[in-house]
C-alpha cells in the first residue's frame, strides 16, 4: 500500500471512491529495472508460443490421422486419437472415446484462444513484477493463465457433450459432418446473431 499521507490527492480520490461504496485499493508500483521486465516478457511470450505451437501440432497430427485416404469408412467412425482408432458407427461412445474427443476440443480451444489472451497475461506479469518486487510474480502469472485454461476446458466439456448428443440423435455422421440442413442453418444464424450481441465483449 502507498503512504496516503505522502500523496494527499490520491488519498482524497480513494476516500471519495470508498464513500461511494466503490471498492478500491491503492498500490505502490515498485520501480523495476527494464531488463527484469524485458526478461519476464520474453519468458511469458516463449511459454505461450510453445503452448500454442504444441496445440496446433497436436491438431494437425489428428487431422492427418483422420483423413487416412483410401480407407472404406462405411459403418465406422474415427476416434480423434492420432492412432487410427475406429469404432462401429452405431455403437455408443465409451469413456475412452469421450476422453479423446474432450482432449481434442480442449487443445483446439488452447490453440485458438492463447494468442488472444497473451496481451492480458503479459500485462498481468508486468504489474505483478512491479507490485511484488521480492515475490514470485511469474508463479502468480501461471495461476492467472490457468484461470483462462480452466474456462476453456469447461467450454470444451460443453462442446464434447453437444457433439455426443448430436451424434446420438444422428445429426452428425461418422465424419462429424452435419446431416441436417436445418441444423447447419440454425448454427449459421446463431453465429451471426452472436456477432451483434454484447455477450462477445464480456
Amino acid at each position: 500500500m502507498i503512504d496516503e499521507d505522502a500523496h494527499p490527492l490520491t488519498a482524497r480520490i480513494a476516500q471519495r471512491l470508498r464513500d461511494a461504496e466503490i471498492g478500491c485499493e491503492i498500490v505502490n508500483l515498485v520501480p523495476t529495472p527494464t531488463a527484469v521486465l524485458r526478461r519476464d516478457r520474453i519468458v511469458v511470450i516463449l511459454a505461450l508460443t510453445l503452448l500454442t505451437v504444441l496445440a496446433w501440432g497436436y491438431l494437425l497430427w489428428l487431422s492427418a490421422d483422420m483423413r487416412m485416404g483410401g480407407m472404406d469408412m462405411t459403418g465406422l467412425r474415427m476416434i480423434p486419437s492420432g492412432m487410427g482408432l475406429m469404432m462401429p458407427a452405431d455403437m455408443p461412445w465409451r469413456a475412452m472415446e469421450f476422453s479423446f474427443v474432450f482432449a481434442m476440443w480442449t487443445v483446439m480451444m488452447v490453440g485458438m484462444m492463447t494468442p488472444s489472451a497473451a496481451p492480458m497475461i503479459l500485462m498481468y506479469a508486468r504489474v505483478g513484477r512491479q507490485t511484488q518486487a521480492h515475490g514470485r510474480p511469474l508463479a502468480a502469472t501461471v495461476w492467472f493463465a490457468t484461470g483462462y485454461f480452466l474456462v476453456w476446458a469447461a467450454f470444451a466439456l460443453f462442446a464434447t457433450l453437444v457433439q455426443w448428443a448430436f451424434e446420438r440423435t444422428a445429426l452428425l455422421d461418422s465424419a462429424m459432418t452435419s446431416t441436417s440442413n436445418l441444423l447447419g442453418g440454425l448454427v449459421f444464424v446463431a453465429a451471426g446473431t452472436y456477432q451483434w450481441t454484447r455477450v462477445k465483449d464480456l
